[in-house]
């Protein structure tokens, strides 16, 4: 049964609104194509581009992997938009910055402006560690006495990301930072879905951010941790070494399903279930994942929107692409599946990691928007990187299998559905179930122009406004 053919238990929350910012991809459009065509867009760096600010000694060791995942434009922000001094934009995380344009465009992507919505409109969201502020704001003194030691403390700490886009836009809904590691945006979402089924809110904005700062710069392998010899992501293959760590933004806009319906909404794919819980003490250590702990949570998720797993056929992983990472998140969602009970080989399963690396507390939110084109076009995108499975992830015996072309959405007899996966450092885990939108009712064409009216602030704005549009309609 779909959660929204009976009118009674419309316990389903509508994806309304999606807006990102990747490696490679600078919006939503320019992600999907990356992905059917397996872009790896993690950047490597020369030796003269990475930031000079680097001890040379680190970059000098034959350990250091010049390559990460950026952003282009990081450092660009529209300050007077915002009505933010350029002297606060200067010492503000760029975290803070991107987050806030990408809250905007969400919106937009949505369709709603927060004078015009008759309801209450919230942020859940998070944001990693702020680099910026130890590499760029604490060296100079100088600009922090002229801002004042208390804004420049208002414009990076992680408490404020969804207040600030609250404050800025004007929304008076619950807005809640929040901060679990890795799983933080995944985790928005699923705080965001029993918000609006709970009546706190109308519309929400869920997501998270990741900018580490300086951009262009790598990191030190070392043998026993986690972050790849080469630079490159490989989730569940055998060749895999690890993650890379890189930046990106994203956020969706969910609303109840009903009223997305009754509104007319764009509706990209639907939330029908959401479950987050904690490893506990049930683990080797703190950093280590749990397979009771994953299998607990999906299994919730499944069972919140009473869904059979033999109905799932596809699952964004976690996919982090380490040794014990990726044989422990399958076994968990064997169990979960109740494999062999559920079947064999059915189940499409990929991690964006392999096309631009973790994006640490934007990675969840990430892998959900790829799911929901996934859903939304009737396309499973390639796992990227993927040659043949690690030895120590039994696929032969599970219900999944790793596609390394892009192929048709696995036809389970019913509405498209997708299984989204996060596991935080710590042990908070999250995982969501997604399924196809409802067929939208029409009521035929008119035989009439219609005018498209857009609007901007000025008219430089307007006429890149225009020549963005006409490139859409025209693609």
């Amino acid at each position: 049964m779909s959660a929204y053919d009976d009118p009674e238990l419309l316990e389903a929350i509508a994806v309304v609104g999606m807006a990102g910012r990747f490696p490679g991809a600078d919006n939503i459009g320019a992600l999907w194509p990356n992905l059917l065509n397996a872009e790896d867009s993690i950047r490597f760096f020369e030796r003269s581009e990475l930031d000079p600010s680097l001890r040379q000694s680190e970059i000098s060791s034959p350990d250091y992997v010049p390559a990460r995942g950026v952003l282009s434009d990081a450092e660009c922000f529209d300050a007077a938009f915002f009505g933010i001094s350029a002297r606060e934009a200067e010492l503000m995380d760029p975290q803070n910055r991107v987050f806030l344009e990408t809250a905007w465009h969400a919106l937009e992507s949505a369709g709603y402006y927060p004078e015009g919505f008759d309801g209450l409109i919230s942020v859940y969201a998070g944001m990693a560690n702020n680099s910026y502020y130890a590499t760029s704001v604490l060296p100079r003194p100088d600009l922090v006495s002229r801002l004042g030691e208390f804004q420049t403390m208002l414009a990076n700490e992680k408490d404020f990301l969804a207040t600030r886009v609250s404050h800025k836009l004007d929304l008076r809904g619950p807005s809640i930072s929040l901060y679990t590691g890795c799983s933080t945006s995944l985790v928005a979402v699923a705080q965001a879905f029993h918000a609006l089924l709970s009546y706190q809110t109308d519309l929400a904005l869920a997501g998270g951010v990741c900018i580490t700062m300086p951009q262009h710069s790598g990191y030190l392998h070392r043998p026993e941790g986690i972050e790849s010899v080469d630079g490159h992501c490989r989730p569940f293959d055998a060749a895999a070494t690890g993650t890379v760590f890189s930046n990106g933004a994203g956020l969706v806009v969910l609303k109840r399903l009903d009223e997305a319906v009754r509104d007319g909404d764009h509706i990209h794919a639907v939330l029908v279930g959401a479950a987050l819980n904690n490893d506990g003490a049930g683990k080797v250590g703190f950093a280590a994942p749990s397979v009771e702990g994953q299998a607990e949570v999906i299994a919730d998720a499944l069972a919140q929107g009473d869904i059979d797993p033999s109905s799932i056929g596809f699952v964004e992983a976690h996919g982090t692409a380490t040794k014990l990472g990726d044989p422990v998140e399958i076994e968990g969602l064997r169990q979960a599946f109740r494999y062999p009970q559920a079947g064999r080989a059915y189940c499409a399963l990929g991690s964006v990691k392999g096309n631009f690396g973790h994006l640490l507390a934007a990675a969840g939110v990430a892998g959900l928007i790829k799911a929901v084109l996934a859903v939304e076009r009737d396309q499973v995108p390639p796992t990227v990187n993927f040659d043949r499975p690690n030895p120590g992830v039994d696929l032969e015996n599970s219900p999944f299998f790793v596609n390394r072309e892009p192929m048709p959405f696995p036809d389970r007899g019913g509405p498209r559905r997708a299984g989204v996966s996060s596991f935080g450092i710590g042990g908070t885990n999250a995982h969501v179930v997604i399924e196809q939108a409802p067929l939208p009712t029409t009521t035929g064409r008119s035989s009439r122009p219609e005018m498209l009216v857009l609007s901007a602030r000025n008219e430089t704005t307007l006429s890149n406004h225009v020549s963005r549009m006409a490139q859409h309609l025209e693609t």
